[in-house]
């Protein structure tokens, strides 16, 4: 027997007296299930579930990265793949899909951490106008090029229009992953490719802000009053990071360093609880935790502790970026890549040599070297995993439909899943390049690099 009654406006609590189960429903239909009764005195809660979920996605990744490094394929490979046959696509192990990724999270947040940690605010002067400028206008040029394709096809402008920032964003997670495995991050192709890549984090707020305007939820004006108080949040943000970043950080650090000469236990737990902190405040600012997570890491490399910190946090990083790239594989359905295979093999080659024609061109235009211009265009030749939530955002929204809406979440899948592959193929590329003279020698590009390099640092001054 089941016993309804009205708790709250919106939320409805049902009783089921032969389980002595409680459920909570909220306004969206969720269904909380409340598995642990009160009680006269404190009871240690713990969710079997999600440690159960926890650990499948856990040993299921180790096994995925294992064959795919025996097989000489990274390791995110193994994990995409792992991710996707324990998923709902797949033998469906996971039974609590929102509590994993919740948890997976946290993978993105220290990755980004640890990217912060490394970045180099001098390096960051030097590929500002092409982080900055360039990732606006590879924005602006994808979603002029889909608005147009989308009125020449008979489809509304403003679908085009969210097609073309969708497909604007790369994958931060899985490039980061790739530039630090191969201690490419503080290369030149390294920098200007990950400015690019948080650029385009930080514009997926200001998206998240047009996505109404474009679905008719609210006018033009509207839109550019959000757009403006997330730019004005931003700047305000960024001003108070870089006051602590030399007044409080350093000396934080150094007490950190001080109480902790038997053991690193209480820096670690420091340095992790200064990223999430940060993160938080991102957060509730309306920005995200991925800026905040980064920023936190920035304001630790002008310090002298960068590297120890780094060292700390390194481990927690690779477990919880594993399980971040196996909850993104989880997304990926088997059954509809395989039936619609050739379609979206198609867009996925169309994407690959559309955003690297472009990232190229514009790179270039910067006065980088064709073979500097076109590694960051292969690198950034991919769809992100946070265009799963714009993705995600515009379907609630109606501004898409449902046949696009599955062909652009098989699309992004196969994206990543073939990603490593791609990069896998660069030496070949690059060497490829050079035997028909299209790319100079490395030698002499390195060369030309550190001119242009030591010439921006000059203009930045």
């Amino acid at each position: 027997m089941i016993q309804r009654r009205q708790s709250k406006p919106g939320t409805t609590v049902e009783s089921e007296d032969s389980d002595d189960m409680t459920t909570l429903i909220d306004k969206k239909d969720n269904v909380f299930v409340m598995s642990n009764k009160k009680s006269k005195y404190p009871v240690l809660q713990v969710d079997l579930r999600l440690i159960s979920d926890l650990v499948v996605v856990i040993v299921s990744a180790a096994i995925g990265g294992i064959v795919s490094s025996c097989l000489g394929q990274p390791v995110i490979v193994g994990y995409l793949l792992a991710g996707s046959i324990i998923g709902p696509g797949g033998l469906k192990f996971i039974s609590e899909m929102v509590q994993v990724e919740t948890f997976a999270q946290f993978g993105v947040v220290f990755l980004l951490f640890a990217l912060g940690l490394e970045f180099s605010l001098t390096k960051l002067k030097v590929v500002g106008p092409v982080a900055v400028l360039g990732g606006i206008l590879q924005i602006i040029i994808f979603m002029f090029l889909c608005g147009v394709t989308a009125l020449l096809c008979g489809a509304k402008l403003s679908e085009g229009v969210f097609v073309g920032s969708f497909l604007s964003m790369s994958s931060t997670a899985v490039v980061v992953k790739f530039l630090v495995e191969r201690n490419s991050s503080s290369a030149l192709h390294g920098q200007v490719t990950i400015g690019t890549l948080i650029l385009q984090d930080c514009a997926v707020g200001l998206l998240f802000a047009l996505l109404p305007v474009l679905g008719g939820n609210g006018g033009l004006l509207q839109g550019m009053v959000s757009m403006g108080k997330l730019l004005l949040v931003l700047s305000m943000y960024l001003t108070a990071a870089s006051v602590l970043s030399w007044s409080f950080v350093p000396r934080f650090l150094k007490l950190m360093i001080q109480l902790s000469t038997q053991t690193n236990e209480l820096y670690q737990l420091a340095a992790v609880a200064f990223c999430l902190l940060s993160a938080w405040c991102s957060d509730k600012l309306g920005l995200s935790l991925e800026l905040g997570s980064f920023v936190a890491g920035v304001m630790i490399s002008t310090t002298d502790f960068s590297q120890h910190t780094l060292d700390q946090v390194e481990p927690i990083r690779n477990l919880f970026a594993a399980l971040f790239l196996s909850s993104i594989g989880m997304l990926i359905h088997i059954h509809f890549l395989w039936n619609h295979v050739d379609i979206l093999l198609a867009s996925v080659i169309l994407v690959i040599i559309v955003k690297t024609a472009v990232v190229t061109v514009v790179s270039k235009a910067f006065g980088y070297s064709i073979r500097t211009s076109f590694l960051v265009g292969v690198l950034l030749a991919q769809i992100g995993e946070f265009a799963f939530v714009l993705l995600s955002r515009a379907s609630n929204l109606h501004l898409i439909g449902e046949k696009m809406y599955l062909l652009l979440l098989g699309t992004t899948a196969l994206s990543l899943v073939t990603t490593p592959l791609l990069f896998k193929l660069i030496p070949a590329m690059m060497n490829l390049g050079v035997l028909m003279h299209w790319f100079p020698s490395e030698s002499d590009t390195q060369n030309e690099e550190k001119v242009s390099m030591i010439e921006a640092y000059n203009r930045s001054l």
